[in-house]
């Protein structure tokens, strides 16, 4: 089965044996009747799991080549399960430019139970091996990342995981399962912010993981029952209806996306333009074999290079919206330094790029001429 074909039948197979609806049913319901003591129809409460999650999951793990699914009530929540994969001591090695709210996870909350991280660039792939040594445990991938757009060689990481007998996890929000493939690259969990392109209409919070391995996806189901944090079943339909279109969206998000970097680039008010399929964008060789496309995320600096430009550009913006979060039909624009980034200390934050004249746009599906406008009028 065909991508296209999969976001919309993939593990979709007998969807309601009661009435036949084309949509799996919202099954709005905490518990399940037995008709003995261990004797249900597969479900007995809902933590541990529900016709509409199940559904929701099948269709995870099908869109990424998958053989399992877990949905969680936030991608936060689905990196948490994760990372309660390990002890203290353990060691975990991470992309120094990745989500703000990753960063602070690992360090506020994970290094204070005693797992150990190092932050580091990726770009070199062959750089990451002088770093792992006995206790590495996790090689933690985004690519592209967040918010440099940076790109990551998966397949090599993979290589480097194999060799030292880690785990490779890559967080694939940025690119989606429409753009790249990271199990089929050797990676061994996916990691979604579900929130963004995968739901697509900002209205729903959630988080998923992707694995072909049943041990690991045993582990990883134990936590996500015993932690209980689930998404609802509303919330799993709503996701569940995003991804039914997630190709076609994907696809006018990549074309309004190029024809935004490139009018960026050309405008005498912006500085640097961050946008993967740029041929002189670091790695782009490597993107353009592991992705499809080059998406619709891009992150640019001010000519003036101060943070008044920036907050100025945002404010004056009136097709894009000021907010966080990304990936939704609309298209949004964020300050990273103040807002999806803001808990990383500022000198950790420039050193990778993110200063506070950088910008990060959210290309949505309107019409390209009106989203080019709505930039000029902002810039001028």
């Amino acid at each position: 089965m065909k991508f296209n074909t999969k976001t919309i039948h993939g593990g979709q197979h007998n969807i309601d044996p009661a009435y036949g609806s084309v949509m799996p049913p919202i099954y709005q319901t905490t518990t399940y009747s037995q008709t003995t003591p261990g004797g249900h129809k597969g479900f007995e409460y809902s933590r541990s799991g529900n016709p509409t999650r199940t559904a929701l999951e099948n269709a995870l793990a099908s869109i990424e080549n998958g053989e399992y699914g877990l949905a969680f009530g936030s991608g936060l929540a689905a990196i948490d399960a994760v990372l309660k994969l390990f002890k203290p001591g353990d060691e975990i090695i991470s992309t120094n430019d990745l989500y703000g709210g990753s960063y602070r996870l690992f360090t506020k909350i994970f290094e204070g139970l005693g797992l150990k991280f190092r932050f580091i660039g990726m770009q070199d792939a062959s750089r990451i091996e002088e770093h792992i040594n006995k206790n590495t445990k996790l090689i933690w991938v985004e690519t592209p990342t967040n918010p440099m757009m940076n790109i990551i060689d998966i397949e090599a990481c993979s290589k480097l995981a194999k060799k030292h007998k880690v785990l490779l996890a890559v967080d694939n929000t940025f690119a989606t399962p429409y753009l790249q493939q990271p199990l089929d690259l050797g990676a061994d969990i996916i990691m979604h912010s579900a929130t963004k392109y995968l739901g697509g209409h900002s209205d729903v919070v959630m988080g998923s993981l992707v694995v072909k391995d049943k041990e690991l996806a045993d582990r990883l189901y134990f936590i996500q029952k015993a932690s209980g944090a689930i998404c609802g079943p509303q919330d799993a339909f709503l996701v569940l209806r995003g991804i039914k279109t997630l190709h076609i969206r994907m696809q006018r998000h990549c074309e309004n996306g190029e024809k935004v970097a490139k009018f960026l680039r050309s405008h005498p008010k912006v500085d640097k333009v961050y946008w993967p399929g740029f041929e002189d964008h670091p790695n782009h060789a490597i993107a353009k074999v592991q992705m499809k496309d080059f998406g619709g995320m891009i992150s640019f600096t001010t000519a003036e290079n101060t943070l008044e430009s920036a907050v100025k550009f945002v404010e004056n913006l009136k097709v894009f919206t000021l907010a966080e979060s990304l990936g939704g039909v609309e298209s949004l624009a964020g300050h990273p330094a103040s807002m999806t980034h803001a808990s990383i200390p500022k000198e950790e934050r420039e050193k990778i790029g993110v200063v506070d004249s950088l910008i990060r746009l959210s290309v949505g599906i309107e019409d390209d001429e009106d989203l080019i406008e709505d930039l000029k009028q902002a810039l001028g």
